[in-house]
Formats: structure tokens, sequence, C-alpha cells
């Protein structure tokens, strides 16, 4: 079966059955290699991508079902450019091992998109399905913080 698919404002054409995962047709099909497989049952979040601005976890969204535009970490700022989440992610040294790193700016960006000025509970609770197995915990959230400052003052 044959699916149109925007990902990072590119529009692509899909060949795939309807049940291949997002996560698959990103890195297998599409070369996107920056969303990781991590568990495979959407508990860990380094699949997350946003769906027309929603976090979501790719290895278990399959083709067929995703209704929107798709951003990936590559989506995310230009080589020329960083994104205000990605100043703050290396002002606060947040990547150790890096690996779940492009979910948690994924997800952390949809937060902002939805709460500008987020409280620690507000980072704690959006931030809770993405696992860090370094422990930055801190430093991702003082990261928020700052990339909401960042924003604010754009």
């Amino acid at each position: 079966m044959s699916y149109k698919i925007e990902v990072n404002g590119q529009s692509h054409d899909v060949d795939l059955p309807g049940e291949v995962p997002l996560l698959w047709v990103l890195r297998d099909e599409l070369g996107l290699t920056g969303t990781k497989f991590g568990c495979g049952v959407a508990a860990c979040g380094a699949c997350t991508v946003q769906v027309d601005g929603i976090a979501q976890r790719s290895c278990q969204l399959p083709l067929d079902a995703v209704d929107g535009p798709v951003t990936t970490i590559e989506g995310v700022g230009t080589p020329d450019a960083m994104a205000a989440i990605q100043q703050a992610w290396v002002a606060h040294d947040v990547a150790q091992c890096g690996y779940c790193q492009s979910g948690q700016i994924m997800q952390a960006t949809a937060l902002l998109a939805e709460t500008p000025n987020p409280t620690d509970e507000d980072i704690d609770t959006a931030m809770q399905g993405n696992l860090c197995r370094c422990g930055t915990y801190p430093r991702i959230r003082a990261a928020i913080h700052d990339a909401a400052d960042m924003m604010k003052e754009a």
C-alpha cells in the first residue's frame, strides 16, 4: 500500500504495509536515524517524535495511523541555528550517552509549545515517560526552564 507522509516539511510517498511502525519508516525507509529504537513497547520514550505537534511514540504508531505532519529530531533547528531547546541542552551538558536525547528533546519541545512557561511539576509530568539511564533529569529540567526563557526573549 502507498502512503503519503510529511516529515520535517517534506512530502514522501512510502510503499509499505500500513501496520509498519512509524519508527521503521523514518529510520529504514527515509534514512532519518536520529529517532532511536529503545524498548519497542512505547515505555522508554527514545522513539518520540511529534505528529501534528503532539509527542508520539513512533515504535508503536503504525504508518496508517499517522494523521498529520511528522517532526523528528532532524527537523528541530538547523545546522546553522540551533533551536532554543538544543542550545539549552548544550549549555546544561544534558547529554551523557546521548541515546535518549532525541526523544527527550522532542517531548520537551511539545511541552514548550503547549506550556510556554512550565513549572517543575509540568516538566516532570510531561517528561515522566522518557527514560534516561544516565540520570540527567535535573539537567533536563533546568534546560527546559532555560529554553522557555530563551523562547520568551525571542
